[in-house]
């Protein structure tokens, strides 16, 4: 198959593309490339990508695939409280543009990166599936329940929408992020000999590793289509249910000297849910996934040793997804719109810092 991957340059898209072409897809990457030259390790390549905003794309870009896997999103909480109503245009209405434009366009496959962040609060004695209540309590979380609604009223033969409810993803990527709960607490250990709880450590997540989102992808475009046709997936394990504090003694582990300490000030979270994952087994055939968090955290210890993490990068803006975008439209790169600059002060460092085009589709 051709396949789109929408946000290929991101944390999840740099370990998703190697999986999709490594299966004999032909990929190409659509992104604007907020985070280029933010890696760990080596900068990420092999695959022909356009720069280009996912709220400018036109259905010409999309003509030719066989299926577009879309990540392209302001990508947390954080960010998303930045600017709500930024994060409803890019995440909800450039969303179901891009699933409109893509129906027009042929393409019959359109699987969508959601998040088990829209059931939001709900009682940690619940195991949620897909047909729990949501509840988000963020405008992060709110923009994935209103794309997932919107673009499931695109389904219909020749059109199938797929909605992958991914859990809190973590493990080592080219485009590491620090602002995630496992690679935020090895970090932290690693670097400072501290496993730093940000809240009360109560609260209950659902983790899976990037290279697990990857792979749930996947088997999206390639199970059969009568499994997968508008359906909705809880993507991660339901053995992977874990309070925050139970992560940091993971942590605290594997990494020789290390202690939990809590930040002062720290409460409990009013995200809190445990999620049943089972329903994927069956309809991805194929999927099961392969990582623990013990597993995972190893992983990233040894990442961070091989790449020389520094407690330095943990204030960096580098790691940080809401620190990198200040720095960029604090510097005049960036509008306020998280769109490029192109004023005649900003465009030299523009094009030095972004290339336009990498690659090409054909």
């Amino acid at each position: 198959m051709r396949v789109l991957i929408t946000g290929h340059d991101g944390y999840i898209g740099s370990v998703l593309r190697g999986v999709v072409r490594d299966a004999g897809h032909v990929v190409a990457g659509l992104d604007s490339c907020l985070f280029e030259g933010c890696s760990l390790g080596p900068e990420p390549t092999g695959s022909p990508a356009l720069r280009l905003d996912v709220r400018d794309v036109g259905v010409g870009d999309l003509r030719g695939f066989d299926a577009i896997i879309h990540l392209a999103a302001i990508s947390n909480d954080p960010v998303g409280h930045l600017d709500p109503e930024l994060t409803y245009e890019i995440n909800y209405l450039a969303s179901v543009s891009l699933g409109r434009l893509a129906k027009q366009a042929g393409v019959e496959r359109f699987v969508f990166a959601s998040s088990c962040s829209l059931y939001g609060a709900a009682s940690p004695d619940d195991l949620l599936t897909e047909s729990a209540l949501q509840n988000p309590v963020t405008p992060y979380g709110e923009s994935k329940v209103l794309a997932e609604r919107d673009l499931s009223t695109l389904a219909d033969d020749d059109f199938s929408p797929i909605f992958l409810r991914n859990a809190t993803v973590y493990g080592y990527s080219p485009r590491l992020r620090l602002d995630l709960v496992v690679n935020d607490l090895v970090a932290n250990a690693f670097t400072t000999g501290e496993v730093v709880i940000k809240s009360d450590g109560t609260p209950w997540r659902p983790l899976v590793h990037v290279e697990d989102v990857a792979r749930a992808a996947l088997a999206a475009i390639e199970a059969p289509r009568e499994k997968v046709h508008n359906e909705a997936f809880n993507i991660g394990a339901t053995t992977e249910n874990y309070q925050v504090r139970d992560i940091a003694d993971i942590v605290r582990q594997a990494v020789p000297g290390s202690r939990v300490t809590y930040e002062e000030g720290g409460g409990p979270d009013t995200r809190c849910y445990r999620v049943d994952f089972s329903k994927a087994a069956d309809g991805l055939p194929g999927f099961q996934p392969d990582w623990t968090v013990s597993k995972g955290v190893r992983q990233l210890v040894e990442a961070y040793g091989r790449h020389g993490m520094t407690q330095d990068e943990l204030s960096s803006p580098r790691f940080v997804r809401l620190r990198r975008i200040q720095e960029l439209v604090r510097s005049g790169v960036l509008e306020p719109t998280l769109r490029w600059s192109t004023s005649r002060e900003t465009s030299d460092r523009l094009a030095d810092s972004v290339p336009r085009l990498k690659g090409s589709i054909d």
